[in-house]
């Protein structure tokens, strides 16, 4: 029975531990933790892979992107709940292999779970009280855990709602520029057509402070990649693919436009891209993931709206080496969220240059 009783206060001890690092690393913690084991994290992981096979079964789109929308906020609730489970367990399991410490002993399992659960929810418990010194320090410990991490839960709560809504009003935003789904050309094509160059400069301010924001609050907090936009035609990683390419449009193809604001835009838009391919360990692969062609066409596009734009290949060039340093990572995570493909964005693999990929 003593032996039995250390293993099952070593291994409660464990949980405990386990338990608290998780949720500290998932939530307290305001920076990503890659390298650190995190249980959370591969278990959602997991889940999204699960959720995504059956949510793309159906053929109707507005289906689909129902059932795919519910996984952000189903897996922080499940988590809260496995989290708050496996500290009850943990302590249930100190508090079995302590029975002298309770008054009186705890006969089965189930009551220590009894006892633990009315600690951590700070509810009454008459039918066993705990009567020794380490019991009461434990019971103490164990209702001051409970309290603090669902005040944690609240804050971290309104943390993800409120980094939500600053993320999808800036693509509501655009859509009256980028249309539905949203192009980078098209950003332009209406810059020009309506003589609002101005607002092209407001655009690339705008969304590189948005770019910075979801940097901060993407990477801190994961599970806000799997919050999907708030309409079907849209989707965040889309609209932030439009500007960047507006941008080097912008920088590579225009002779003139605001190009100081496109530079800020790609840079800050660049360190986006480059922290979410470490993050979720992606490769760039150098491709533009643009044929010719689609550029060729996109160029006349901008001079039908009033544009002058260069000549010759080093446009070309230029662009498709731009390009290249954020594209294949952003069409990688658009298909690995399941993202509706945009024009420049999404599943590109019907495209040449997609099998020459395959095949490095």
């Amino acid at each position: 029975m003593i032996a039995a009783g250390v293993v099952e206060v070593v291994g409660g001890g464990l949980l405990i531990l386990v338990t608290l690092y998780d949720f500290f690393n998932a939530i307290v913690l305001p920076r990503p933790s890659v390298g650190r084991f995190s249980p959370s994290g591969a278990l959602m992981q997991r889940g999204w892979l699960v959720w995504r096979w059956l949510g793309t079964r159906p053929s109707q789109p507005n289906r689909r992107e129902g059932t795919l929308a519910v996984f952000a906020p189903l897996s922080i609730l499940t988590l809260l709940a496995l989290r708050l489970v496996s500290l009850i367990v943990g302590y249930a399991l100190v508090y079995h292999g302590l029975p002298q410490e309770f008054h009186p002993h705890p006969a089965t399992f189930g009551m220590s779970l009894y006892y633990s659960t009315g600690s951590l929810l700070s509810l009454s418990s008459a039918d066993i009280t705990a009567s020794g010194g380490i019991a009461r320090t434990l019971t103490s410990f164990e209702a001051a855990t409970g309290l603090g991490l669902i005040a944690v839960v609240i804050s971290f709560l309104f943390s993800i709602v409120t980094s939500f809504q600053r993320r999808e009003t800036a693509v509501v935003s655009l859509d009256a520029l980028a249309g539905a789904p949203p192009s980078g050309v098209q950003i332009l094509e209406a810059c020009g057509k309506y003589r609002m160059p101005q607002q092209l400069d407001r655009t690339f301010e705008e969304w590189r402070v948005w770019s910075a924001d979801v940097l901060e609050s993407h990477l801190a907090y994961p599970v806000l990649n799997f919050f999907r936009s708030s309409h079907d035609n849209e989707a965040w990683l889309n609209s932030f693919g439009a500007v960047m390419d507006a941008a080097v449009l912008v920088i590579t193809t225009l002779d003139e436009g605001p190009v100081g604001p496109a530079h800020l835009m790609v840079k800050v838009g660049g360190h986006l891209v480059e922290d979410i391919s470490w993050r979720r360990h992606y490769r760039a692969d150098g491709l533009a993931w643009v044929e010719r062609e689609d550029y060729d066409e996109a160029r006349r596009r901008l001079c039908i709206a009033g544009y002058r734009v260069r000549e010759g290949d080093g446009p070309w060039e230029e662009f498709a080496r731009m390009r290249g340093a954020y594209a294949s990572p952003l069409i990688r995570m658009a298909r690995e969220l399941a993202i509706a493909p945009a024009p420049w964005i999404g599943d590109r693999s019907y495209l040449p240059h997609a099998s020459r990929a395959r095949t490095r």
